[in-house]
This record gives structure tokens, sequence and C-alpha cells, in this order.
């Protein structure tokens, strides 16, 4: 099948298309046309008149069209999970996941927007004021241009549009070249929904060429972007005066203090891990454990990880598929080695098969290896001894990156510590830095980004308030 470029409702076929690969079978899977900046420029233009109308819409109708896009997501869980194990090579297991985990996210963006609301202000509170009826409300900000990324090419489309297309915003998304067909189906059935507005959704495909156009565009009012740091340091540089959202990604670390379940922190690090392949922006690499359980948890986490199945994603037992392309695993294992050769000693995994790179524990590594100070984006974990929690969260908040933190204790002052002093977006407590629920806020600090997601607090980032006084 072919992925169309969409342009409101037109679909316009192209000659120049760019196939898609089945990264565990080499096999095209997709193909999609390559736009240009006059596209871009087109779709952004078709955006900002249809923003006229989406504005002046009812949310009424906008929930309706969330509910029904999200009723046509069930009938077609299975098709599209086929089609995100087509592209990325998520195990299918886990597409039906993602599916799922968008119709929610659809579905929590419609009843945010259903409780957004505005508040009363007391203008004469203080003693320069005087009575007044006054309350400031909600507005859309016109135009949003989403970029999105690879790892989570479904759910991650709907944390953007689905908020800005229910708050009365028009949309303008360029999904990743990746998986073209996977936001295509979504965007399809956004398009072809009876309760959608028109124009309201536009898609474009293509890469840096089309982006820059979103990016340097004075369109747009908010430019959000999930992807790399580089990029996302290119974006801010070149935006101009636009709200600009970025989940830039992370470094992910954990605790294991003494006192911790060793068993359950044991199984669900190795989860945390290695899920997706290690291709989640809070997927945990750096596992900061307590001398005096290292030895133990150490062996327990190897045993957990030598049960993860490796293999086919379209079998429903397999729990790590492929890596996206050849570039991730040349990355992996040259990381790798890089540890080795400086010291670290590998506990499981370092060996691959085709795309497939094995769950990889690293040991004896130390603050200055690249395996632990930079993203990895790949199914590698790395332990580090250390002697005390305040030893623990120096080296944890000693990374440019800031998304998110946990610990394993069942110690409620290191627990209450442990809130305050994690330098983070957000922390969890006796569970891994990959747990995440749309429904709640998501986003870092430092190089992890600007902005928070989740649908009340995307709708936030995608809409104006404006101040209203009306006087005697």
């Amino acid at each position: 099948m072919i992925a169309n470029i969409f342009f409101g409702t037109t679909e316009e076929k192209r000659d120049n298309l760019t196939t898609i690969m089945n990264p565990y079978s080499n096999k095209v899977v997709s193909s999609y046309p390559s736009c240009t900046k006059d596209d871009a420029l087109k779709a952004l233009k078709i955006a900002q008149k249809a923003s006229i109308n989406t504005k002046k819409s009812n949310i009424s109708q906008r929930v309706a069209w969330m509910e029904d896009v999200a009723n046509s997501l069930k009938i077609e869980k299975e098709n599209i999970a086929k089609t995100l194990c087509d592209e990325v090579g998520k195990p299918i297991s886990f597409a039906l996941v993602e599916v799922d985990r968008c119709i929610e996210t659809i579905k929590l963006s419609a009843y945010a927007m259903v409780n957004m609301h505005g508040e009363t202000i007391n203008t004469d509170a203080m003693q320069s004021g005087f009575k007044t009826t006054s309350f400031f409300i909600r507005e859309p900000v016109g135009v949003v241009a989403c970029i999105t990324p690879f790892n989570f090419p479904l759910n991650l489309v709907a944390h953007k549009i689905a908020p800005a297309l229910v708050s009365g915003n028009a949309v303008v998304l360029k999904p990743t070249p990746e998986a073209p067909l996977t936001a295509y189906k979504l965007a399809k059935i956004f398009i072809e929904s009876p309760y959608a507005i028109k124009d309201a959704l536009s898609v474009v495909y293509g890469d840096v060429e089309v982006g820059s156009v979103l990016v340097s565009s004075d369109i747009p009012r908010v430019l959000s972007f999930t992807g790399s740091v580089p990029v996302g340091n290119i974006i801010t540089k070149t935006a101009g005066i636009k709200k600009v959202a970025l989940e830039l990604g992370g470094n992910a670390a954990t605790f294991i203090h003494s006192s911790a379940d060793l068993n359950k922190a044991a199984k669900r690090c190795s989860f945390g891990a290695f899920i997706n392949s290690g291709q989640v922006c809070i997927s945990l690499q750096r596992i900061y454990v307590d001398e005096s359980i290292y030895d133990e948890f150490a062996e327990k986490m190897k045993q957990e990880t030598l049960k993860l199945k490796v293999g086919s994603p379209y079998e429903t037992d397999t729990f790590i598929g492929p890596l996206i392309n050849e570039d991730s695993l040349n990355r992996a294992k040259s990381w790798i080695k890089n540890a080795i050769d400086e010291g670290a000693i590998c506990l499981t995994g370092n060996k691959n098969d085709g795309l497939n790179f094995y769950p990889t524990i690293m040991s004896e590594v130390t603050d200055d290896m690249k395996i632990i100070c930079e993203e990895v984006f790949a199914p590698i974990v790395s332990l580090i001894k250390v002697k005390s929690y305040d030893e623990a969260i120096t080296k944890m908040n000693n990374s440019p990156y800031g998304l998110q933190f946990s610990i394993f204790t069942n110690d409620l002052l290191i627990t209450q510590q442990f809130i305050d002093d994690a330098i983070c977006g957000g922390v969890v407590i006796n569970d891994i830095p990959t747990l995440r629920f749309d429904i709640q806020p998501y986003g870092g600090n430092k190089l992890s980004g600007i902005g928070k997601e989740g649908p009340r607090f995307t709708i936030e980032e995608f809409t104006e308030i404006k101040s209203v006084v009306i006087c005697k």
C-alpha cells in the first residue's frame, strides 16, 4: 500500500516514493511521497485558513470527533497493530498495547477538553483595584505544527494531534519517515470521520527540508517536537516567536536501596531496560545499586533478563524485536566495545542476529563512560555500585538529562528525600522510571525538553489565556 500525502481531505499520489523496509525481514512494507518545501507551505496555508472554522466549532462536535476516532481505532486495532509491527518491528503484543493506549489518549483528550475552563478573578482584592466582572478563558492558538518520532509512531502522534484538534486548532503533522503508513492510517480515520472539521488536519511527509519549513514559518503558533537533542537545539534557535514544546529524551536512572524488594526490582528493571528494544525516551539506562546488595541484585536481574525472548516481532511471545536500523545497531555495539575497553564487564547479551540486539547488562561501569553519560536508545543497561543514597542521587542528578528517575525502597524517609532531591520531570517510587500513564503530566527539564505532554497539559500548551474585564 502506498502512503499518500494528506492535505485536509484531499489525497495526492506522488511518483517520488521512498520505500520502507521491515527491520526484521528486510522486506518492503510501505512507501511514502517525499514532500517539498512548497508542499509544506501549502499545508500550512490550508491549516491557517481552516483554523478560523476550528476555533468557531462547538466543543461538542470536537468531542464527538474524538469519540468517533477512538471507536474506529477499536475496529481497526489488529490492522494498525500489524502496520506498527511491519514498519518499526515492534513486537505484535506491544503493538496491540500501543493501539489501546492511542485510543485512551484520544478519549482522555476529549475528557480534558470538556473539563478545561478559566476562572473568575477578584479585581478588588488589592487597594489599587475595584469591583469588576473579571475572568480568563482559554482559546486555541490557531495552527499547531507537530513532528513525531519512530519509537511510538501511533500513540505519540495522538498525544499531539488529539489535544490540538479537540481544543479547536488546525494541525500540520510531519510524522516520522520510518512509519509513514501508520501515520496515514491514523490521519485517514481523523479526516474521514463524519464529525471532522474540513481541512483541520494535514500530513506532510519528509525530513529536514519539510521540517525546517514548519519550524521557521510564522503560521504555526505552537511547534510540538519529540526527538533528539541536536534537532531540538536547532529548533529553538530557528523557531522564532512561537511557543515551542520539546520532548528530547533522557538518560533514565533508578536506585536500588538496601530495603528494596529485590525480586520485584530485578523483574521490573529488566522490563524497563529492554522494552521496545530500549528505544524509549524513559528507557532504564542506569541502575545504581547499594553495595550491600549489589551482587545479589545483579544475579537476579541477569536471570530475569535471560527469560526475555528475542526474535520475530510477529510472534506473540517475543519481548525484544529489532532495532530500527543499522546505524542504531552499530552505535550500540560501538558503545559496548568502548566500555569493555575501558574496564566494564558484560553480564548478558552483546550479540545480535540481524538488527535483533540481545538485552545487554553491563557492570563495573564508571561515571565517565559514554554508555551511561549519553542516551543509548538500545537494549543496554548499566549497573553501578554505590555506598549510599547520597552517592546514588548525586550520580543520578549528574546528567544533562532530567526526564524521569525512580527508586526501589521500603524506607519512607528515603522516599520523601528522593522526591525532593531528584532533578527531573517525574519520579516513580518502587517501580521503573520507564513507567508512564498517558493521563499524567510528562516532560523533563535540562536537555530533556520544554513543556509537558499528557492530554490536559498538552491542551494547556496548545491554548492561550485571554483575560476579560467587564466594568460597571
